[in-house]
C-alpha cells in the first residue's frame, strides 16, 4: 500500500529532499504564538493504547489551555477503550467528537488533515518514521515516543525529518523522559559540568526487569492483527526490548558521552526463558559493551524474566568517585544527593513542549533521539549476529524490517536470530 511503498522508495534513493521555505517558516512561527486563531492548543492522539492514553493525560495536565480534539488507532476497540478512559479523566479538556475518531492503518493521515496543532505519536515503534514524517509535512508540532525506529533505514529517515522540522520551526519533543527528570538533570550536571566524580572511566547500564503484557490470540485475528496486538514480541514492530525499553538506559549513556556516538559494540544475548511461539522472535536478555573513542566503555545489561532480581540503575565510575544517576547520588571525594523538587517527568515533557510553543523557543530533540535509537539497534544486531558492529556500519546499514504490505491478513512469522548464523545487513 502507499505507506509501505513510500518507505521502500526512500530506501532506494540516496537522499530525500527537504522542502522548506518562507511559507513553512511562517507556519512554524505562527503556531508558536497562537493555535488556530486562539490561545487554546488542539492536540491529536495517534495510538490509543496504554502509553498513548497516558501521554494524553500528561499533555492535558501540563497546561490549562489545551484540548484533546482527535484520536486515531489501527484498532477500533482500542480507540474506544482510550475514549472511555480519557473522557472520564480529562473533563472539559476532552473535546473528541465521533467524526474526529479515525481507525485503520491510514487513520493517522486523516487525523493530520484536521486542525490539531500538536500530535502525540504513540503507536508501535515501527510506524514512527512514516508517521513522524507525515506530521512534520502537515505542519504539526510533535511529541514523539521512543524509540524512533526499529532499523537503520528508519533512523536515517527520521534524521531527515528532524532536519525538515528545524527548517519549518516545528517542535519534536522526545519520549526519552529521563532527560526531563529534574533529579537526573541535576545529577548529570554534577557529573558533566561540576566534574564531581572526575573524568568518566566506565558506565554500567542495568535494565533488569520482569516481563510485560501479552494479549493472547483470538481465532478471528489474522496473523498481522495478532502480531500488531502483541507488538512487543516482534522485532519488526518493537525493535526487541533492548530498543523498546533499554533505550532509556542507553540514552543516558549517550548523554554522559556528550551525545557523541560510540565507535563500536560487541555483545551476547538470547532466549533462555521466553522460548515459546507466543514470544515472537525477540530475545529475553542482552549484554553489550560499547566503546567510545576516548576509551570510555559502557557495559549494558537488560533482561526481561520473572522471579529474577530486578535492578534498573545507571552506575558511573569516575577518577574521583562514582554516581548512581537514577538514585541522584554521588560518592567519593564529593558526596552529593539531589534534594530538589521531583515533578512527574512525563508531565514536564509536555510542560516544556507547550512553553516552547508559547514563547517561540521551539524544542527539537531529534538528533539525540535518533542516536539513542541507533545505539540500541547496533547493540541488538551485535547480539543477533555475534559480530562487532561499528557505528558507521550501523548508520549505513541497508536493514529494513518493513513487511511487504500493511493489510489485515497473513504475514510471515520472523525467525529467531542465531548468533554466528544471522547476518548483518
Amino acid at each position: 500500500m502507499s505507506d509501505q511503498a513510500s518507505r521502500r522508495d526512500f530506501l532506494k534513493s540516496s537522499s530525500t529532499a527537504v522542502v522548506a521555505g518562507s511559507l513553512a517558516a511562517t507556519l512554524g512561527a505562527n503556531r508558536s504564538v497562537h493555535a488556530s486563531g486562539s490561545d487554546t492548543l488542539k492536540v491529536g492522539l495517534i495510538g490509543c493504547g496504554g502509553r498513548g492514553s497516558g501521554a494524553a493525560q500528561n499533555a492535558m495536565r501540563a497546561e490549562e489551555h489545551v484540548e484533546l480534539t482527535a484520536m486515531a488507532d489501527a484498532f477500533g476497540d482500542q480507540l474506544q477503550h482510550g475514549r472511555d478512559i480519557l473522557s472520564r479523566q480529562l473533563g472539559k479538556q476532552y473535546k473528541v467528537d465521533d467524526d474526529h475518531c479515525f481507525v485503520g492503518f491510514d487513520a493517522y493521515k486523516t487525523l493530520l488533515e484536521s486542525d490539531v496543532d500538536v500530535v502525540l505519536l504513540c503507536t508501535p515503534p515501527h510506524f514512527r518514521p512514516l508517521q513522524l514524517r507525515a506530521a512534520i509535512e502537515a505542519g504539526k508540532h510533535v511529541f514523539c515516543e521512543k524509540p524512533v525506529a526499529v532499523d537503520p533505514t528508519g533512523v536515517r529517515h527520521v534524521l531527515e525529518t528532524v532536519k525538515m522540522a528545524k527548517e519549518k520551526n516545528l517542535t519534536i519533543v522526545s519520549g526519552l523522559c529521563w532527560r526531563y527528570d529534574h533529579g537526573v538533570r541535576a545529577t548529570m550536571q554534577q557529573i558533566k559540568e561540576e566534574k564531581a566524580i572526575g573524568d568518566i572511566i566506565a558506565i554500567q547500564e542495568n535494565y533488569l526487569t520482569g516481563t510485560l503484557w501479552h494479549r493472547g490470540r483470538k481465532d478471528d485475528w489474522s496473523e498481522m492483527e495478532y502480531q500488531m496486538r502483541n507488538w512487543l514480541y516482534f522485532t519488526w514492530l518493537s525493535g526487541d526490548h533492548i530498543v523498546e525499553q533499554h533505550i532509556h538506559s542507553l540514552d543516558k549513556s549517550l548523554w554522559l558521552n556528550d551525545d557523541v556516538p560510540p565507535l563500536s559494540c560487541t555483545g551476547l544475548g538470547g532466549r533462555q526463558v521466553r522460548t515459546g511461539e507466543q514470544w515472537g522472535n525477540i530475545y529475553d536478555h542482552f549484554a553489550v559493551c560499547y566503546e567510545w573513542a576516548n576509551g570510555v566503555k559502557t557495559f549494558s545489561y537488560t533482561r526481561q524474566m520473572e522471579n529474577c532480581k530486578p535492578d534498573v540503575e545507571d552506575y558511573v565510575l569516575g577518577t574521583k568517585g562514582r554516581a548512581k544517576v537514577l538514585k541522584n547520588s554521588i560518592e567519593g571525594e564529593t558526596t552529593w544527593e539531589y534534594k530538589g523538587d521531583k515533578p512527574s517527568m512525563y508531565d514536564v515533557e509536555h510542560k516544556e513542549l507547550f512553553a516552547g510553543l508559547r514563547s517561540g523557543n521551539i524544542i527539537n530533540n531529534g538528533e539525540y533521539m535518533c542516536y539513542s535509537t541507533l545505539l540500541a539497534i547496533m547493540g541488538r544486531e551485535a547480539c543477533y549476529t555475534g559480530q562487532t558492529i561499528t557505528w558507521e556500519e550501523a548508520l549505513n546499514s541497508k536493514q529494513n524490517l518493513t513487511p511487504d504490505a500493511y493489510a489485515w491478513g497473513e504475514i510471515s512469522v520472523p525467525a529467531v536470530a542465531v548468533p554466528g548464523t544471522t547476518k548483518f545487513a
